[in-house]
């Protein structure tokens, strides 16, 4: 956790606070540390994309917990960020999977597209680029995972593309970029693609 950037304070938002209060609602009476992973997420959001030591502590007091108990848990899943970010985070799947169908030229674009190493933030602050181990998407590979969508079925080009639309503040299609249907097979379906008399007409 960096030293650096600290609030002092962190308060959630009224809309945030009834957000956590139906979260809570959803466990058994005292049992409402369940509802952290959803609680950090939302104060990771507020918080500009990081959890500084101040929201931490919101959240622990929130939820009746020990802050060691709430550092424990922030500190230990890869989607909470303990450093402040930049304004999108770009993860490039590197696992197997993503490896044999060109994640290393992906990274690579990357990269160079925004101009800043893994785990580095760029100069104008636009893009914070992790490495990330399995996406769970395979038969889609190579992914980047971009804010809170999956980007598929990629190559160098189509995400260099895809990050200078995100730098002149557009958006982006998530899905495969090669017109994939879901998960099947990238020619198309090969199964029930015959519907008709379905039913019993």
């Amino acid at each position: 956790m960096s030293e650096r950037a600290q609030p002092e304070t962190f308060e959630f938002t009224s809309e945030n606070s009834d957000k956590i209060a139906n979260f809570i609602r959803r466990y058994p009476d005292g049992k409402q540390a369940s509802a952290i992973l959803a609680v950090l997420d939302l104060a990771q959001r507020q918080g500009g994309g990081w959890l500084s030591r101040a929201a931490m502590d919101c959240v622990a007091e929130t939820l009746g917990m020990a802050p060691i108990r709430v550092y424990e848990v922030a500190s230990f899943y890869e989607m909470y960020n303990l450093d402040p970010v930049g304004e999108h985070m770009v993860r490039v799947c590197t696992t197997t999977p993503c490896q044999l169908r060109g994640a290393s030229d992906i990274l690579d674009a990357c990269k160079e597209e925004i101009g800043a190493g893994v785990g580095e933030t760029s100069a104008d602050g636009k893009f914070t680029l992790k490495e990330f181990e399995c996406l769970g998407a395979c038969v889609n590979a190579p992914i980047v995972w971009i804010d809170d969508d999956y980007y598929e079925d990629l190559d160098a080009d189509t995400v260099r593309s895809i990050l200078k639309r995100f730098r002149e503040g557009e958006s982006a299609a998530p899905g495969s970029q090669q017109g994939r249907q879901t998960s099947a097979p990238a020619p198309g379906p090969t199964t029930l693609t015959d519907t008709a008399g379905a039913g019993g007409e």
